[in-house]
């Protein structure tokens, strides 16, 4: 019977093994369509770090010493890695911060990313030296290149100012009691923007600032922005920004980082802005509650997430929506977190939630983000830090570090192979409604996008320790069912009304059903 029930599987294999992903990503001229990508969830996102993203690390010692020969990230050698996207279906590029970086009480050697030292200069350090194009010409070029191939940029725009920034711009920052510019949490390299004069109105410095901000990247093509901690900073000042940045393009994209369950690193110096605020604000997007996803165990922790995110959509009459948020630059590598069995759960599962795929480079071949020089000395330093910080098994913002690569050529081959699937049932998987199935094990669970008479099925484990068997229950589904295997590795027996599986750890199943009413 197995064999009936499973038929179709290999015409659904090969039709979407067929697909060409870059015919969906060419556009013969650029127009931005940012936004509405987005909120239809149908960006698939890519981050990146321009500063190591060409990078050429000669003696494989994974620091990019230039004195020896390594040659550094820049727009230019950026240029040419950018069609290797395209092949694995990503649509959206977004730039870690590439404004100049501070070099006081700095961490690393090359100045955090997050370090903002200047609102209207691009960073020295992604300048081709042996190019006679100034860092900004680069960058535009750049962003058009990326526009050639159908691919749209963001930009990810700092929450904090530097050291170096404080002491120039005194007036820009807040104040402690001994008059000395605050660090938030424990973010010892950045000093807190002050939001608000004592008069309580906006600062109209910062606003402009930011202002000016916005306009440097839309001179250079940017399509949209990320803002990094954006709920600290109120709803009156992102309107103000927001409305500035439509007036000169209605598709650019502002994608807040904040999260429902997320609280104020800065609390003792403002307010913290609610995700409904900021989305209120003209925010499009925000971060889906998944940074913890590696310690989940029950079915009900991604149902709760989901449901809570679907209802705020709901609330803006479908016009915002999230990001992924499985695996950031803030987050440890997955694959140091769960192994190839949790990076291909987190993969499907980018692909078929009701939200924005997010992925950060070197994912796609499995980076754990261990550097060798971690935390050692530095022979040589850009700021006044001569050790090589870093956070273990994360991705390296701080130094003058190697491209992010990985040692799991496979995965590439997987990545695609979802990626295909995305697009050929792109009208489930945009359109479709999301139903939580009910399942027998509440560490297994199970969901479906369903659009008419068609659904996709997503089973899994989240024991990352033990095979689990359950059933799951599918109203009307029976032995006579077309369930087509997309991601599996052994078949489940169909009985009338259910499933019934075997799940190694972590191992996630996907399913196409068709002409079952449930």
């Amino acid at each position: 019977m197995k064999s009936k029930v499973f038929i179709r599987g290999f015409a659904l294999v090969v039709l979407f093994s067929m697909i060409n992903l870059c015919a969906f990503c060419a556009q013969d001229e650029w127009s931005n369509d940012l936004r509405t990508l987005f909120i239809g969830n149908k960006s698939v996102i890519y981050a990146l770090n321009i500063r190591s993203f060409g990078a050429s690390d000669k003696n494989l010692d994974d620091v990019i010493e230039p004195l020896a020969g390594d040659e550094t990230g820049t727009f230019i050698n950026a240029i040419p890695r950018l069609k290797e996207l395209t092949k694995t279906g990503i649509n959206t590029i977004y730039l870690l911060p590439i404004t100049k970086t501070g070099k006081l009480k700095a961490l690393g050697t090359a100045g955090s990313l997050y370090a903002l030292d200047s609102f209207e200069k691009l960073n020295p350090q992604l300048d081709d030296k042996n190019n006679p194009l100034s860092v900004e010409e680069e960058a535009k070029l750049f962003v058009n290149e990326a526009h050639k191939l159908g691919l749209r940029v963001i930009v990810d725009i700092p929450s904090c100012g530097s050291y170096d920034m404080s002491l120039e711009k005194p007036d820009l920052f807040i104040k402690d009691k001994n008059g000395n510019a605050v660090t938030p949490a424990d973010w010892t390299d950045v000093r807190l923007f002050k939001v608000y004069d004592d008069d309580g109105k906006l600062n109209r410095t910062l606003v402009e600032n930011y202002q000016k901000m916005i306009k440097m990247l839309q001179d250079i093509g940017v399509d949209g922005i990320r803002a990094d901690v954006a709920a600290i900073k109120p709803y009156e000042f992102w309107k103000e920004v927001i409305d500035y940045a439509r007036m000169k393009d209605p598709q650019f994209l502002f994608i807040a980082e904040a999260c429902t369950s997320w609280t104020n690193p800065a609390k003792q110096w403002g307010e913290y802005t609610p995700v409904e605020k900021l989305l209120e604000a003209g925010f499009d997007g925000y971060y889906g509650d998944w940074a913890g996803f590696s310690d989940f165990t029950k079915a009900k922790d991604i149902t709760k997430r989901v449901k809570a995110d679907l209802k705020i959509t709901k609330e803006f009459n479908n016009q915002k929506t999230t990001m992924s948020s499985f695996a950031t630059h803030d987050q440890q590598s997955v694959i140091v977190r769960g192994g190839v069995p949790l990076w291909e759960m987190i993969t499907w599962l980018n692909i078929t939630l009701p939200m924005n795929p997010y992925f950060l480079d070197g994912y796609v071949s499995g980076d754990n983000y261990i550097y060798r020089y971690e935390n050692k000395k530095a022979q040589r330093t850009m700021t006044d830090d001569d050790y090589y910080f870093v956070h273990r098994g994360k991705f390296d913002i701080f130094n003058l570090s190697r491209r992010p690569g990985g040692n799991y050529a496979e995965l590439k081959e997987k990545f695609v192979r979802a990626m295909k699937f995305k697009y050929w049932a792109k009208d489930i998987l945009n359109e479709g409604k999301f139903m939580t199935l009910s399942t027998s094990n509440p560490s297994i669970f199970a969901f479906a996008r369903k659009k008419g008479d068609d659904a996709v099925i997503v089973i899994g484990n989240l024991n990352k320790s033990q095979e689990l068997q359950g059933k799951i229950f599918i109203r009307n589904i029976k032995e006579s069912s077309f369930v087509s295997p997309i991601k599996m590795e052994e078949a489940p027996v169909v009985k009338r009304g259910k499933m019934l599986v075997t799940l190694k750890p972590y191992e996630i199943q996907v399913y196409m059903l068709n002409k079952v009413n449930f």
